[in-house]
């Protein structure tokens, strides 16, 4: 399908997907929509940011038998945030119908839920602890849906929740649908796969580029100076709508926050050591844009989703170089454009070579006079070293130690081999203009 009209959607939602702006599915979308209207049980793995949300909300709500007071669909996601906005985004869809939807998070109150929970929603979304409480309280009866979500399939499992899902998916229709997203599919994660997935369709758009378009990237050196005075330097000299600060732990995020706070940079912090009160209360000012700045740990890549980043700062290079991949995926998003900046030192570089593989095209930056301006390629100089040590091997290869040796015979082929190199370089020069 090449635009949304092509599906024979329900009025109601061809009237959602209108006022959304939605006009041409992504690639995502177009491989998963349609098995997911077929019941066709499948494994999406893509990248961040690749419009995968839609891609199985249009389907279901499409789905969704109105009449029957009964859950039909369960969508999981690890985080409450990420939970969050897949709900936000079912609401949009289903505003103007009779369609009911519940969000269960963690962090809410467990008692009155269930109170609630009097008349059973059509569609649930939530995180996979709260979901199974409300199964195990007898709550909620997920026995009668035929379609399973799980989002961010591989995040699900490194925070330890598939034992959850497990739990309630259990309960479910043998010839249950199963659809998985993720960005990667560990080995550990197969058997759970292999137990409720029979020959599922496995769509892999890793193929296509790993970010969105629309993204500078920009490799700054820290140089003679320390990571915390050349990211003031950075902070200073760009102007974001939103800027977040990716940092590997969670009291490097503290200390950058503080350093930032310190120098008259107002700045957030989202880790996951914040209490859920907390948590909650700083995803609202960011929402309401008291912050500019954002200093984040890489749980906020996969569990968060804030509108209009438009700068990404690795204060540092990911351990786990895949979450590259899903920070700079928190700019650039819905067409528009972003830059991601990362901060670097010599002993980054085989790192950075491992990212540059995954196709991030990196131009080098300094800082002066409050702009952006060129540096050379950071290969430059290993290239020319290249260049000259294959020189070097032409000129051994072509000046022979004599058979019989006189006295002075190494003076004169040294002679012979800086003779030989100047006409090599003289010829490089020229090949070269």
């Amino acid at each position: 399908m090449s635009k949304y009209t092509d599906y024979q959607f329900k009025p109601f939602l061809r009237d959602a997907i209108q006022a959304l702006g939605f006009e041409t599915p992504t690639p995502i979308q177009k491989e998963m929509i349609p098995l997911l209207l077929k019941g066709k049980s499948a494994i999406g793995q893509a990248h961040t940011g690749t419009g995968k949300t839609h891609s199985f909300l249009l389907p279901i709500v499409q789905r969704i038998n109105e009449e029957q007071q009964e859950v039909q669909a369960v969508i999981t996601s690890p985080t409450r945030e990420l939970a969050q906005q897949i709900f936000d985004a079912l609401q949009q869809l289903i505003e103007h119908t009779d369609i009911r939807a519940k969000l269960f998070i963690g962090g809410t109150d467990k008692k009155r839920t269930i109170e609630k929970l009097t008349t059973q929603p059509q569609i649930v979304v939530g995180t996979p602890g709260r979901i199974n409480d409300l199964v195990k309280e007898q709550a909620l009866f997920v026995h009668t849906a035929n379609i399973l979500v799980v989002d961010e399939a591989d995040l699900a499992f490194d925070m330890g929740f598939i034992e959850d899902i497990d739990g309630f998916a259990a309960q479910m229709p043998e010839r249950l649908e199963m659809y998985v997203f993720s960005a990667t599919i560990p080995e550990r994660l197969k058997p759970f796969l292999k137990k409720y997935m029979d020959a599922p369709v496995h769509i892999n758009m890793k193929d296509s580029k790993p970010v969105a378009e629309g993204i500078d990237f920009y490799l700054v050196p820290t140089r003679s100076k320390s990571r915390g005075d050349r990211l003031l330097e950075i902070v200073q000299t760009i102007n974001p709508y939103i800027a977040v600060i990716f940092t590997n732990t969670r009291k490097t995020a503290e200390q950058v926050a503080y350093y930032l706070n310190s120098n008259g940079v107002r700045a957030g912090q989202i880790h996951g050591d914040l209490s859920p009160r907390d948590r909650k209360k700083m995803m609202k000012q960011v929402r309401d844009l008291e912050y500019q700045y954002i200093v984040a740990t890489d749980l906020a890549a996969r569990g968060i989703d804030i509108q209009g980043i438009s700068h990404v700062i690795n204060y540092e290079i990911p351990e786990d170089l895949e979450f590259f991949i899903h920070r700079v995926g928190r700019t650039a998003r819905a067409g528009n454009k972003g830059t991601a900046i990362t901060l670097y030192e010599p002993s980054d570089e085989d790192a950075l070579a491992r990212v540059e593989a995954m196709g991030i095209p990196f131009e080098r930056k300094d800082i002066a006079k409050g702009e952006f301006v060129d540096m050379k390629d950071r290969h430059a100089r290993k290239n020319r070293q290249k260049q000259v040590n294959e020189i070097d091997e032409i000129a051994k290869s072509k000046v022979r130690k004599p058979k019989k040796v006189k006295p002075g015979y190494k003076r004169k082929m040294g002679w012979k081999m800086d003779e030989i190199k100047r006409k090599e370089r003289r010829k490089r020069g020229r090949m070269n203009k």
